[in-house]
């Protein structure tokens, strides 16, 4: 049996493979999921303090409380924060850490913030374009999604916990 030999060299970090990528992204959905019902409890206590419980009762049953832009544009901005903060701090969500992935920018500074906004925008592009965005790392000769190179990143698999310390890990 024949070993497979890494073109990459052994201190070299190696990017992640989709299937990690996407089993973080799982992960990282059911914090936001999270951060939603956390964002509408506190959204939906406000309205109810300054509304009232039967006008706010009211608005439910005409359907005006459907589609409520300004509650979409909370949900969105806590979504960008959760991802941003992380990103920032230490390179990886909750879920990239549970799968030894690292979001690095491309010049091995911290992500900036500019960086972030690019990213999370063009992961939604990414997505919404039935995830051809994801998929495109197959056939890129790096191995990045739209979303690395629109944002000058890339995502790294991290070593075993022993050796995690050498990246920052």
């Amino acid at each position: 049996m024949t070993k497979k030999i890494s073109s990459t060299p052994p201190d070299q970090p190696v990017n992640a493979p989709l299937w990690r990528r996407l089993a973080a992204m799982l992960y990282d959905f059911l914090l936001c999921v999270a951060i939603w019902l956390v964002t509408g409890l506190i959204y939906f206590g406000i309205l109810n303090a300054v509304y009232g419980s039967e006008q706010m009762q009211a608005l439910s049953e005409s359907g005006a409380l459907d589609k409520d832009p300004l509650l979409a544009s909370l949900l969105f901005l806590a979504t960008f924060f959760f991802f941003a903060y992380f990103w920032r701090r230490i390179g990886q969500t909750l879920g990239m850490q549970a799968w030894r992935l690292k979001v690095v920018s491309t010049d091995a500074g911290p992500l900036r913030w500019g960086q972030c906004i690019l990213r999370f925008m063009g992961a939604f592009l990414s997505f919404f374009c039935l995830g051809l965005g994801y998929l495109w790392m197959l056939w890129d000769k790096e191995g990045k999604t739209w979303h690395d190179r629109y944002s000058l990143t890339r995502v790294i698999l991290l070593p075993p916990q022993n050796a995690a310390k050498k990246y920052g890990g």
